[in-house]
């Protein structure tokens, strides 16, 4: 895989918080509010955290401020739908290695309809003839496909909940694609709840949570405790959980 240190294209970032408004509701999420530097030590870089802990945010600003279009694509896509992104993007500089990425995609779950729509309309301009079908598929199915079509060796991809649309087995399919691909000199930073995307062989796992970020083990996530939980416990669990209703 990739090697760490100034090989990987974003080695981290700071947020400049002068250029953040005084009542931004940003000031207001814990996992930011005493964040100096956040550094990225491995080609896979995972962000877990409760709804609301700042994941998204953050991974939209890196994206956002390294040139990605903010609902998704690659850094040529320049179409809007609704400008949701936060001021976080201005505020955020981006330490970057010498390796520069040759091919990136930012991919978000919430706005994949739009990118398959910009898909579909961009390869009927592709001078080799290869045009997009994304909305004849299933959403799992179109997604799994773009991921294949999009993921290169020697690129920079950030995804956002990317089990989203897929199942189990499919998340597998994600996971061998993600390893295949960060073995030819790719980094990724993804958030996701996946315990299976979680299990990534070799990846620094990012807590948003308990006031700050921090590194946190596998088996320390949420995502696998509360799953381990229910697997193994299933009856008591349920039945605990519904006498309380």
């Amino acid at each position: 895989m990739l090697g760490e240190g100034n090989s990987l294209p974003i080695q981290g970032l700071k947020i400049e918080w002068d250029k953040i408004e005084r009542y931004s509701y940003l000031r207001n999420i814990d996992a930011f509010r005493d964040l100096e530097y956040l550094s990225f030590n491995k080609n896979i870089t995972i962000f877990v955290g409760e709804n609301g802990s700042g994941k998204s945010t953050m991974l939209e600003a890196i994206a956002v401020s390294y040139g990605f279009n903010p609902e998704g694509g690659t850094k040529n896509y320049n179409f809007s739908t609704y400008d949701s992104h936060s001021e976080l993007c201005d505020a955020i500089r981006l330490s970057r290695g010498y390796n520069k990425p040759s091919w990136g995609y930012f991919l978000r779950a919430e706005s994949f309809y739009n990118v398959a729509t910009a898909e579909e309309m961009y390869s009927r301009e592709d001078p080799r003839g290869r045009q997009e079908h994304f909305h004849e598929r299933s959403h799992g199915e179109s997604f799994l496909q773009l991921v294949q079509s999009n993921f290169k060796g020697h690129g920079l991809y950030l995804l956002d909940e990317p089990e989203a649309a897929l199942s189990p087995q499919r998340q597998l399919t994600l996971l061998l694609e993600i390893v295949n691909c960060a073995k030819e000199d790719s980094q990724f930073i993804m958030v996701t709840h996946s315990p299976i995307l979680l299990g990534i062989p070799g990846a620094e796992i990012l807590s948003f949570d308990d006031g700050q970020i921090h590194p946190i083990e596998y088996e320390d996530t949420d995502s696998y405790q509360v799953t381990k939980m229910f697997v193994e416990n299933k009856e008591q669990l349920l039945k605990r959980l519904l006498s309380e209703e």
